[in-house]
């Protein structure tokens, strides 16, 4: 079985539009958004009903933190992120909120746990960055595969039994192995606004028969995402940093 693993996409179109085109050619059993729809971006309508209908087409999807401050309308967000929930609410339709409000903080399917942030505490939005987090996250399920976004930087943790977990960072575009003794914290990346020195869109195909899985990048124009950020209004520095995958 192959599994598509999008996250972060962050009202980003042309992000989500190349990485989709990628996912056709993939191919995949099963895909799957791990939050943050909307938030930094300019087209959250798009992103929002696109993923309305991959779901009605049988994709799963769970909540991010931004998606939660649009519906909630928080503020306890940076400076940038907060402006951009409040520009995301003016633009929005009820129906827009309803479907963003009624997506679960995961998702479990066999022995894999979708989540945003982590397994540890969702509705909190903890970062996975090191081996301590990634061990509180498997200590929190008892999924083999736990996959998250949130970071916007693609990364593997694994766990052998009665070991902490181990870092690996993934090449991109290159299919790394998944062992059948450990367990597995697998961070997908970004498509929308990815983190990692990278512009590129990133995403992760899982083949659970193979064992492995790839961290794949997509080029986009990211020029006309920054151009559409500078249009809306959005701060500059959403549509700047998209250049430079930071």
């Amino acid at each position: 079985m192959r599994v598509a693993i999008l996250s972060d996409i962050h009202a980003n179109r042309e992000a989500l539009d190349a990485v989709l085109d990628a996912v056709h050619k993939v191919g995949p059993d099963q895909l799957v958004l791990l939050g943050d729809l909307v938030g930094y971006g300019p087209d959250p309508v798009h992103v929002v009903e696109k993923a309305a209908g991959l779901i009605a087409q049988g994709a799963l999807c769970v909540l991010g933190n931004h998606d939660e401050a649009v519906v909630l309308n928080r503020t306890d967000m940076t400076e940038n992120a907060r402006f951009a929930v409040q520009w995301t609410r003016e633009r929005l339709a009820p129906a827009h909120f309803d479907f963003l409000a009624r997506l679960p903080l995961s998702l479990q399917s066999e022995d894999r746990l979708y989540v945003h942030a982590s397994a540890e505490r969702p509705a909190k939005w903890l970062y996975i960055r090191d081996v301590d987090a990634a061990e509180r996250c498997l200590s929190s399920s008892d999924a083999r595969f736990i996959f998250c976004g949130h970071t916007h930087m693609p990364a593997v943790y694994y766990a052998l039994p009665g070991r902490r977990p181990i870092h690996f960072q993934p090449l991109d575009n290159v299919a790394a192995p998944l062992s059948a003794l450990a367990r597995h914290v697998v961070i997908v990346g970004a498509v929308g606004q990815p983190r990692d020195g990278n512009p590129a869109a990133c995403f992760a195909v899982v083949d659970t028969d193979r064992r492995e899985v790839t961290m794949v990048r997509v080029p986009y124009d990211h020029e006309e995402t920054e151009r559409k950020i500078k249009v809306a209004g959005l701060p500059a520095w959403l549509g700047m940093r998209l250049k430079i995958g930071r």
